[in-house]
């Protein structure tokens, strides 16, 4: 068997999955609070999504990290400002130290505000954080695996703020054309953004029937419950290798977990002075230790 075979057969139960959700945002305003910078709504809205991503659905070896990933699921982070919970995720799920969490965003850290890849960090296969090229990484990726004769999947996550960004609909039409149905994309649909509310920045209309025009597979699913994360991943799945890319449109909460958070645009890149990460870690059970 293995690495990833085994992986996957030690995939997390919902209550485990739960369990790490909590301490990976605990994780996160702890490591912006350190260094009172970053972007805590969006990474703690999509928590749910990234602790099932990678510690059940995604086939990957954290212990043999590679940059090609071949025969393994890849995973792109398009919103790279939310790498607070990509960070910790990474580090549970063991691609590098956990202690490393400590040096977020300090000067010659791996672990900079936007994902980047000259610092070598394990985990990390493109650099992110320029809204709007996430999508085509992708699609490229997949593409690559086809080519390859790899089965393996390709998965990207991204804002919704994000698709105000022309190069993403690029990207759409190229996925479409190209078959592309190794791919499953994610939005992360909190209605948010650092401005303000998504419709009073630029509306997107009817985001289902916009990409379901453009010819894509879409579902919806909460983002915040993880028995319909869990659910929601395992249908994308069995809708791949149809002859289209696959979206997922996934309602969240930005801030979710901690109630002074939640439901604004004002925690979209501010970090928590003292007592606020006191009161925000009070509703965060420590479920694994602190880093």
């Amino acid at each position: 068997m293995t690495q990833t075979d085994q992986a996957e057969a030690r995939k997390a139960s919902v209550q485990e999955l739960r369990s790490i959700a909590s301490q990976v945002r605990r994780d996160i305003v702890r490591m912006v609070h350190a260094c009172q910078s970053g972007h805590p709504g969006g990474s703690l809205g999509c928590t749910d999504f990234l602790v099932a991503l990678y510690f059940h659905a995604l086939r990957h070896d954290a212990e043999n990290f590679t940059m090609d990933g071949i025969g393994e699921d890849l995973f792109f982070l398009s919103n790279g400002h939310i790498s607070p919970v990509f960070y910790s995720v990474l580090a549970r799920s063991g691609y590098f130290p956990l202690d490393e969490l400590k040096t977020f965003r300090r000067i010659s850290s791996r672990l900079q505000g936007h994902p980047t890849t000259h610092e070598g960090l394990p985990g990390v296969r493109v650099a992110s954080g320029s809204l709007g090229q996430g999508l085509s990484v992708a699609v490229g990726a997949a593409l690559a695996k086809k080519l390859n004769g790899d089965p393996s999947l390709v998965y990207s996550l991204h804002g919704d703020g994000e698709l105000q960004e022309g190069q993403i609909w690029e990207a759409a039409m190229a996925a479409v054309g190209k078959q592309v149905d190794n791919l499953i994309s994610t939005i992360d649909w909190n209605g948010r953004q650092i401005d303000g509310d998504v419709d009073d920045v630029m509306p997107l209309g009817d985001l289902r029937a916009k990409w379901a025009a453009f010819g894509w597979d879409v579902l919806e699913m909460n983002g915040n419950d993880m028995a319909a994360v869990l659910e929601g991943l395992e249908q994308a799945k069995g809708r791949t290798g149809k002859g289209k890319p696959v979206m997922i449109l996934m309602r969240t909460e930005m801030g979710k977990g901690v109630d002074f958070m939640e439901g604004s645009h004002a925690w979209h890149g501010i970090a928590p002075n003292d007592a606020q990460l006191e009161a925000a870690l009070k509703q965060l059970p420590e479920t694994l230790g602190d880093f």
